[in-house]
């Protein structure tokens, strides 16, 4: 499957020019900075181990996408015979800095774009090994090095003569034998007592090193799969960025000859997912901005996984698959002719899931109790079609969403649970059956009311988007019930109704007081009007909104309030009051008994 080998940088450098050796479209950018090449440039001209360099043969099932390294303009448009998996960094520096008559385009300790020269200094590069460091010096793009603000000269090396009397070496032509020994010409000649001796122990000390330097090169035989070539990748790449399929698709896509012979492009997988995300996102903002990033929100993981979901599904329905899958396998097998079949399908059922979900009230990214459930939803809607929208297949898909939600069953690995629910949904949808085991797994017990505090939990979002969903009207906008439209436009969010400042003053009864059993979702700017304890703020709450106290009791009540215990600020009995309510609505939405607090007595509800 493999051979290493030992192969002499010049000879790697010039496959790099030639466009013999690139990169597979997934690498990402080359990025080191100054210091790190000029660190790079001692290794080499120290003869040290410069690390293994691993390459993929071309020609094999694994088909890619390439793209020269930079800097790299061979003639034409050759095709690679190597691919490179790893050391793009360390070749991509020495490729610019050793091979090429422009500057290195780099960047400075801070990360500023700087354009360098690379020098060796050869009075230092013949004494200690330590101080080889030292000796690699950089020079900006017009060869000059200033001091005190770019107000002081203190290095010119614009000319050869320049370069000779400072005693720096440029590197950028020490594999042009011609261009070197032209150089040493000019360095002797400039000071020949002196210099004789010193380029001797300099051409001996560091350019026989560069010129002999070997590369211990791993050459992964042309039949690799990509899965193993992406295991391969990540684990030579731990301190990068992690590889994801997306990147690895786009790449293999790309590289698809039967698409190209038949369209005489390439396929843009990252241009077909760019239009589905802002589609969907257009329209549900749940799904994420595409202006800060197409991976905010629903993301391409998202998408491929409910196509393989899909086609591993039909695949087990015609025989030619055995299970159910969405695993990261099940995505790099997923062939370019069944994306391009699934993709519309797979676009059109997350535009029916994003109005799924207005319907539920949750319309916003920090809203959404969980982004993976909504993963085989959607590949239930591509498998189901139009049989989802009748209003028995809609109570059903009601009723494992919310199971989902407030049971916190997306918490976990998903895999194995995304899966078993396509399966079991869809026969569920489809006939009386037994309930998907989201259904009949979830309990919601009665006391996680009292620490779900934050919107880490996804059943404290869900409870939020319940009260919106069972008709909570506004305390300031009283004309009508809070609505998905309305949330922004409100600036809608969770408020607490018995204030922090009413606690600190030793009220409470011990109550969790920072649960969602004291939170409800309200306007910005009723929540303004809201200080000091209940029966303070009521009564302007009331003034402003030209109502009778008991119309707005009304209004309390839409959001499962007992308004005689607020207007006592009885806490417990308003807590206690609310629990049982919110258990209530729990348990609608479930479909099933909530789960109270000590099982062992049977008290359940």
């Amino acid at each position: 499957m493999a051979a290493l080998d030992n192969v002499k940088l010049k000879d790697v450098l010039v496959e790099v020019a030639s466009g013999a050796l690139q990169l597979p479209d997934f690498q990402r950018s080359w990025k080191w900075g100054d210091d790190r090449i000029r660190a790079i440039i001692a290794t080499v001209t120290l003869d040290y181990p410069l690390g293994v360099v691993m390459t993929l043969q071309t020609g094999g099932t694994s088909r890619f996408r390439s793209r020269t390294l930079t800097g790299a303009r061979p003639e034409g448009d050759p095709s690679p015979e190597l691919l490179l998996l790893d050391g793009q960094q360390r070749l991509t520096s020495l490729f610019q800095a050793l091979c090429l008559d422009v500057p290195v385009e780099t960047s400075d300790a801070r990360g500023k774009p700087i354009q360098r020269w690379y020098y060796v200094d050869i009075a230092k590069a013949v004494g200690p090994p330590a101080e080889r460091d030292e000796a690699i010096v950089s020079v900006p793009a017009d060869k000059v090095l200033r001091t005190d603000f770019n107000r002081t000269v203190v290095l010119d090396l614009r000319t050869v003569e320049d370069e000779c009397a400072a005693g720096l070496f440029p590197l950028h032509f020490v594999f042009d034998a011609q261009r070197v020994n032209s150089w040493k010409r000019a360095y002797i000649k400039a000071d020949e007592d002196r210099n004789w001796d010193l380029w001797g122990q300099f051409d001996d000390l560091v350019l026989q090193q560069v010129r002999t330097f070997q590369v211990p090169m791993i050459r992964l035989a042309a039949s690799t799969s990509m899965d193993a070539v992406c295991a391969v990748f990540e684990r030579v790449n731990q301190g990068g960025v992690p590889l994801n399929v997306f990147e690895l698709l786009t790449a293999t896509y790309a590289g698809d000859q039967e698409y190209v012979n038949r369209t005489g492009d390439y396929y843009q997988l990252p241009e077909v997912w760019r239009e589905i995300k802002q589609g969907l996102a257009g329209r549900y903002p749940v799904f994420g901005r595409p202006e800060i990033g197409l991976e905010n929100g629903l993301s391409s993981s998202d998408f491929l996984q409910a196509i393989a979901l899909v086609r591993t599904w039909e695949r087990k329905q015609s025989g030619a698959g055995t299970a159910v899958s969405c695993k990261r396998r099940d995505l790099l097998d997923l062939p370019l002719a069944d994306f391009v079949r699934l993709a519309p399908q797979l676009a059109d059922a997350f535009a029916w899931v994003g109005d799924f979900l207005e319907r539920q009230c949750i319309v916003r990214p920090n809203d959404l109790p969980y982004k993976t459930q909504l993963v085989p939803l959607a590949a239930v809607r591509a498998i189901l079609g139009r049989a989802t929208d009748s209003l028995e297949a809609e109570e059903k898909i009601e009723q494992w969403y919310w199971c989902g939600v407030l049971g916190e069953m997306y918490g976990g690995s998903t895999e194995t649970r995304f899966t078993r629910d396509v399966e079991q949904l869809v026969t569920w949808v489809r006939r009386e059956d037994r309930a998907p085991d989201t259904v009949a797994d979830a309990f919601f017990f009665a006391d996680r009311l009292d620490n779900l505090t934050t919107r880490n939990s996804a059943a404290y979002k869900g409870i939020y988007a319940l009260l919106i969903k069972q008709g909570a009207v506004d305390w300031h906008f009283t004309g009508a019930p809070l609505s998905p439209g309305r949330l922004d436009e409100y600036s809608v969010n969770i408020r607490q109704i018995f204030p922090k400042a009413w606690f600190r003053r030793g009220n409470g009864q011990n109550l969790p007081e920072n649960s969602i059993v004291n939170k409800t979702p309200l306007s910005y700017r009723a929540s303004m009007d809201m200080v000091g304890a209940p029966a303070s703020y009521l009564p302007t709450l009331i003034a402003a909104s030209d109502m009778r106290p008991e119309w707005f009791d009304d209004v309390l009540t839409t959001h499962l309030i007992d308004p005689e215990a607020l207007r006592a600020n009885d806490y417990e009995r308003f807590y206690q009051d609310r629990s049982r309510q919110l258990q209530d609505l729990v348990h609608a939405a479930m479909g099933k008994k909530t789960m109270l607090r000590d099982l062992t007595e049977g008290d359940a509800r």
